[in-house]
């Protein structure tokens, strides 16, 4: 990967829908050559997906949570399907420390965070904070 890989990268993080047009300008090369760099970097996995940020207030989410969950190891199998079947999971990570699972998800109330904490004790015992503000919105990894 050389400097014009990092400035496309870099360019599609901040806009995934930029033109090639566009792209091919910011890095001086030919729209041919961006889209065949580009290509490159999707077939070498560097770029897995393009995806699309929805402002989670305006569809009715107003509850951004993360739930610890401190849960057997003999759960795991059990665990898996289960929280890759709900919808409102945002992200789920297995983690190191004092619990074993760290998971975002966004509800509409906390009377519907509540019922899936309840569903989700089967496992574990959990422990929930609920975000106030996020100073920091999600952003992309340093290039």
């Amino acid at each position: 990967m050389d400097q014009i890989d990092v400035k496309l990268l870099k360019l599609l993080q901040k806009n995934a829908r930029a033109p090639v047009k566009y792209l091919s300008g910011e890095v001086s090369l030919s729209s041919p050559a961006v889209s065949a760099r580009i290509e490159r970097l999707e077939r070498q996995g560097v770029i897995r997906s393009y995806t699309l940020e929805l402002d989670p207030l305006q569809l009715g989410y107003h509850i951004l949570a993360y739930i610890h969950l401190d849960m057997s190891p003999a759960e795991k199998p059990k665990f898996i399907p289960f929280i890759q079947s709900c919808p409102n999971v945002l992200e789920c990570n297995c983690v190191t420390g004092n619990y074993s699972m760290l998971i975002k998800v966004s509800y509409p109330s906390t009377q519907e965070l509540d019922s899936f904490i309840g569903r989700l004790q089967q496992f574990g015992k959990t422990e929930t904070q609920i975000v106030f503000s996020s100073p920091v919105a999600p952003r992309g990894v340093m290039v």
